[in-house]
């Protein structure tokens, strides 16, 4: 796993995710690599992701991009752990079962975000998960992500 990102081993079937569905023309598209043991993602969100005031970023936004990018980590962590020899389509999926964010600071929009996230745990089909959110160095959030794989049937 190089050159793609996470999200571009996901089966077509479950590429369509606002955060970071691929085939969602209108999404984020968000796109994570791996960074030694660290899933890490950079995006600059639109200046209309504004919350109360207008050069904060919205908080529901902070919530989904740690989500989306949780999810791929743990989907990457777990292929790593399985030895699964990735090509498109081959990534275990995953869904959230708990998410909690903790905002430590205002995040200011119009600034690259980077998004990076540590695999605390994983035990048979649950990935734990930890998300720092920063601008220039500066963390303005911290999450905590339950992550489940999806039987495959």
């Amino acid at each position: 796993m190089s050159d793609m990102a996470f999200q571009d081993y996901y089966p077509d079937d479950y590429s369509h995710c606002y955060g970071c569905g691929r085939l969602n023309e209108n999404g984020h598209q968000i796109k994570s690599f791996w960074d030694g043991d660290e899933g890490v993602c950079r995006i600059v969100p639109k200046i209309f992701y504004s919350g109360g005031m207008k050069d904060i970023l919205y908080g529901g936004l902070i919530a989904s991009l740690m989500d989306c990018h949780g999810a791929g980590t743990a989907a990457a962590a777990k292929a790593r752990e399985l030895n699964i020899e990735m090509e498109p389509g081959a990534m275990p999926r995953f869904v959230t079962a708990s998410l909690k964010v903790d905002y430590l600071s205002p995040t200011p929009v119009g600034k690259e975000v980077e998004l990076r996230a540590r695999v605390e745990e994983i035990k048979k089909r649950k990935v734990t998960v930890s998300v720092t959110l920063s601008t220039d160095g500066s963390v303005h959030a911290r999450g905590q992500l339950i992550m489940v794989q999806i039987k495959e049937d």
